[in-house]
């Protein structure tokens, strides 16, 4: 295995997870497997050896990616989603809340100094829902404004697993001063829906190491638990 790439075996052994911290941001982009087929969660690969770490992981181990999912469209998230797509065609999901952030990918990335293209397809929409399955994975779906109008946070329930994006990091939370941040939406998503979490779920953020719902109820220094 990779330096790059972590892997993670969930308490029940059900979905092997594997971590790739990438891009210039360091985002974590992660691969979720479980009964052959495995789903991409925000593709940040940038560098050409990052995106053949990933390609290597999945054809050794034989299963066939179903589908690409964005928790929301901020370039450090897409960044790798046009590699992807040139060798997989499988669906991308995202949130249709709005809709703006990947409709000016290329002006957002060309703020950072990135020079790539628009895309020319919508992605599948992600509602708020519980129960959505995409193959074998069923998942809920959670609306978690305030980072990003579009931002969700997916929840595994038979897994304990959160997978945050950039709404709820280790001690922290995500920036509010991008396109529609709002620290107050921000605060309401967290304490409100994701802090009713069990307080053993395990949280997997966009950016930085894995915590718990119930370690940052108590030691969140910007959004504290009831």
């Amino acid at each position: 295995m990779n330096l790059i790439a972590s892997f993670f075996y969930l308490r029940k052994q059900i979905v092997d997870i594997e971590l790739y911290t990438v891009g210039p941001f360091a985002e974590n982009t992660y691969l979720i497997s479980q009964q052959g087929s495995s789903l991409l969660i925000d593709p940040g690969f940038y560098q050409p050896r990052e995106y053949s770490v990933f390609q290597d992981d999945l054809a050794e181990s034989g299963n066939k990616l179903t589908a690409v999912i964005l928790t929301h469209a901020h370039v450090d998230h897409v960044l790798g989603l046009e590699k992807v797509l040139k060798n997989h065609k499988v669906p991308v999901y995202l949130n249709h809340s709005d809709l703006y952030l990947w409709n000016h990918f290329s002006d957002q990335a060309g703020r950072f100094g990135f020079s790539v293209p628009d895309f020319d397809f919508t992605p599948e929409p992600l509602d708020e829902q519980e129960g959505f399955t995409i193959g074998s994975f069923s998942m809920d779906v959670i609306c978690t404004p305030g980072h990003s109008p579009d931002h969700v946070s997916i929840y595994f329930p038979s897994e304990d697993l959160l997978i945050a994006g950039d709404a709820l990091f280790r001690e922290s939370i995500g920036r509010t001063d991008l396109y529609k941040g709002d620290f107050d939406l921000l605060s309401d998503s967290i304490r409100n829906k994701l802090y009713t979490l069990p307080d053993s779920t395990r949280v997997l953020p966009g950016h930085g190491p894995a915590t718990t719902i119930g370690y940052e109820k108590k030691n969140n220094a910007f959004v504290k638990g009831e």
